[in-house]
């Protein structure tokens, strides 16, 4: 009994430290919020033109080469340790720049504009997270959209509000609302609800 018991043991305990070791490499085939947390940040940097669907197709393997070969990396079309590092790094600088651009003007450049109703959210919030659905850290120049009328990943523009970053989902966000957040759960109840204008950049 005790030799079955070590052999179970054994056995389990190799299965779970192969599924840790695979879990840190993202590799194509792969689909879910990892997925589509990678996906975002390639977005944002510019090396993936589609949205962030979670399926690491052809084209994310293809993004995912193009920024390895960019930062001097292992190209192999795959995430591991050092690559997913680097574009958390990335990802981070990015978020930060956004968030300290100046706030006071309508960008010169834009895709389309649009009218949304808009709600606050944060952190602090009962039943939120630290995170959003994709993964990032939920701060203020983060805002839940619906990806069928903003993609993930896509940069605005917001009046009253400042640029920000497509990277979040929720239940009640449908159709033209979004959601902004913001660093303490004060400034999200002192906005409110309002119609705002939202430029798609």
């Amino acid at each position: 009994m005790i030799k079955k018991a070590l052999l179970v043991c054994t056995v389990l305990c190799v299965t779970n430290m192969m599924a840790i070791s695979h879990a840190k490499t993202i590799d194509k085939g792969q689909r879910g919020h990892h997925v589509q947390k990678l996906q975002t940040m390639l977005v944002h940097q510019g090396y993936l033109q589609e949205s962030a669907d979670g399926v690491f197709g052809t084209r994310t393997e293809q993004a995912v080469r193009k920024f390895q070969k960019s930062k001097g990396l292992l190209v192999d079309g795959r995430v591991g340790p050092a690559t997913m590092k680097a574009l958390e790094q990335h990802e981070t600088n990015f978020i930060d720049a956004m968030t300290t651009r100046n706030h006071s003007g309508v960008p010169k450049q834009y895709v389309k504009v649009m009218t949304m109703h808009a709600s606050a959210y944060s952190a602090q919030d009962p039943g939120n997270g630290n995170y959003t659905a994709t993964g990032s850290r939920l701060k203020k120049g983060i805002v839940s959209v619906d990806p069928k009328i903003i993609p993930l990943g896509t940069k605005l523009y917001i009046e009253g509000y400042g640029y920000a970053v497509a990277d979040d989902v929720g239940g009640a966000i449908k159709g033209t609302r979004i959601d902004l957040a913001f660093d303490k759960r004060s400034e999200a109840l002192e906005f409110g609800r309002q119609s705002i204008k939202v430029y798609v950049l």
